[in-house]
């Protein structure tokens, strides 16, 4: 009778083939028991921070963005909103979201395409727009 340990065999940088301390038992060349998986070691992630590009609108901008979110979707007071602040997060559903573009409309004294409201789901993205908006009519 044989018996083989093995604990793992690297078939390539990143996978493995992984038989934790499975016992491979032999009797006249009967198998009895062998367990194989893979796993995987890691891959990098296709997501980074680093190379984010945003058009950093006004803090004051910003701001205004957050206390009209804050009022749209009555949220209370303790309620942390950042630039990065989801509406979809926050609770905003597609309506929610239309109604905010529509008194950020309002408020700025814009016309937001259907087209751009459809890509709006953060303050930060809200802020860009109306930033950019705001110096287009300018212009």
């Amino acid at each position: 009778m044989a018996a083989f340990s093995a604990t793992s065999v690297t078939f390539a940088s990143s996978l493995k083939l992984s038989l934790r301390n499975n016992v491979i038992t032999e009797r006249t060349s009967n198998l009895k028991m062998v367990t194989v998986g893979w796993r995987k070691s890691s891959f990098p992630s296709l997501k980074t921070n680093r190379f984010r590009v945003s058009c950093a609108a006004k803090p004051e901008t910003v701001q205004k963005v957050c206390d009209i979110v804050r009022k749209q979707l009555a949220l209370p007071a303790e309620t942390q909103l950042t630039s990065e602040s989801k509406f979809v997060d926050l609770g905003a559903d597609s309506l929610d979201t239309v109604e905010i573009v529509m008194t950020l409309e309002e408020e700025f004294e814009i016309t937001v395409e259907e087209d751009s409201s459809q890509n709006i789901t953060t303050v930060q993205e809200a802020a860009d727009l109306i930033e950019k908006l705001v110096e287009k009519k300018a212009a």
